[in-house]
């Protein structure tokens, strides 16, 4: 499994890189902090997948990079291979200083 850690993805949002993100966390997660893309919950995650690109690197986070790994390995399953996981999730991206998105 591709990571990518909090101060990678920092940089990266820094350099206004176009960047797919992808957080699997509850919909009042997202919503209390988030770093940006799309929020499609684990437990709706294969019902919804077509909403998830295969043509690009996808960054997929949760709170500490547990729940992004199994949902990794879902999408995986189901032939999708340009998946990188936040490795510590948003635990770690906040440690970095970034301000709510």
């Amino acid at each position: 499994m591709k990571i990518i850690t909090a101060v990678e993805l920092k940089g990266l949002k820094e350099n206004a890189k176009t960047l797919l993100l992808l957080d699997v966390r509850e919909e009042w997660e997202h919503a209390a902090y988030n770093i940006g893309g799309i929020n499609i919950p684990l437990g709706e995650l294969l019902s919804r997948k077509g909403e998830v690109s295969n043509d690009m690197d996808c960054i997929v986070y949760c709170e500490k990079g547990i729940r992004s790994a199994i949902a990794i390995q879902r999408l995986e399953a189901h032939g999708y291979n340009k998946l990188v996981n936040l490795d510590g999730g948003v635990s770690a991206f906040k440690k970095t200083g970034d301000a709510k998105q």
